[in-house]
């Protein structure tokens, strides 16, 4: 197997909505996203799969050194392998890779955050940076199309944490900041056990209004002369934005007992609505 193949087989395996970005992409840079994605899929698996901190702090160690190693030209992992081709051509930032296993790391260690400083931090690591890389893949003339990225990764992570309350519940974690639970007098207990209530449904409104602020900065950012080339990430995020729309709709108390979900069928006419120049979905 090549390290093209590894890194598309553990695309495959993931069934993300990030393949339907993939559609519109000529073959080098399809090549180039599939290998940050594997990247990506490998630490968040280090996290999912390490029962002990010290294991999953060494592994992500290792990568570290990975980066070094792909950064000088001497990878070692099929992952590093297949992205190395890609360091010069897409311009990819070192510090971005690392941002991406510190905020893995940040997983491995917390399984709570205590104000919206912190948890945006957090989206920053697991989502803006693979943005900033993306937009790289892409391709983009004007630097404001960076922010846009940054904003548009804020947005996409904070949509992931809302939808996936009970989920992350089941396994001890409250992405949610403490803040906002005291705020609304919401107890890390009715989180952990999917006590939905009035005030429950008032935080999740405000998370969904906090994201979509998120999506209107990022588009509101997206230079004219970029548009076109960062349309992956468009699709990406009218996929994640018609989920919040859905979200916002089905809001009405049981919302911790529902996992929101589009079907393939509707991120596919999202992905070709996009593609033919939808700039936004409202």
């Amino acid at each position: 197997m090549t390290p093209d193949q590894y890194c598309q087989q553990k695309t495959k395996a993931s069934h993300s909505s990030f393949a339907f970005a993939f559609f519109f992409l000529g073959k080098k840079k399809r090549l180039a996203l599939t290998a940050l994605y594997a990247f990506c899929r490998e630490v968040d698996d280090i996290v999912d799969d390490s029962k002990e901190k010290t294991i999953g702090k060494n592994k992500l160690d290792e990568w570290r050194l990975e980066i070094e190693r792909l950064f000088n030209q001497a990878p070692q992992h099929p992952v590093a392998i297949a992205l190395s081709p890609h360091i010069t051509s897409c311009k990819f930032d070192k510090k971005y890779f690392i941002e991406i296993i510190d905020g893995m790391e940040m997983d491995l260690n917390c399984n709570r955050y205590n104000d919206l400083k912190k948890f945006k931090l957090y989206c920053y690591r697991a989502a803006s940076a693979v943005g900033l890389l993306s937009a790289n893949i892409f391709g983009y003339t004007n630097k404001s199309t960076l922010k846009y990225a940054h904003d548009l990764g804020i947005a996409l992570q904070i949509t992931n944490i809302i939808r996936d309350i009970a989920e992350d519940s089941e396994r001890g974690r409250i992405y949610i900041p403490l803040e906002l639970l005291k705020k609304y007098n919401i107890s890390e207990d009715d989180v952990l056990h999917n006590k939905n209530n009035e005030q429950i449904a008032l935080l999740i409104d405000e998370l969904t209004k906090l994201a979509k602020n998120y999506y209107q900065s990022a588009i509101n950012q997206l230079p004219d002369e970029d548009k076109d080339t960062q349309k992956p990430g468009l699709i990406m995020g009218n996929i994640y934005f018609i989920l919040l729309q859905k979200i916002m709709k089905s809001n009405t108390g049981n919302t911790l007992d529902n996992r929101v979900s589009l079907s393939t069928y509707k991120k596919l006419m999202i992905a070709i609505t996009t593609s033919l120049g939808k700039k936004w979905i409202r």
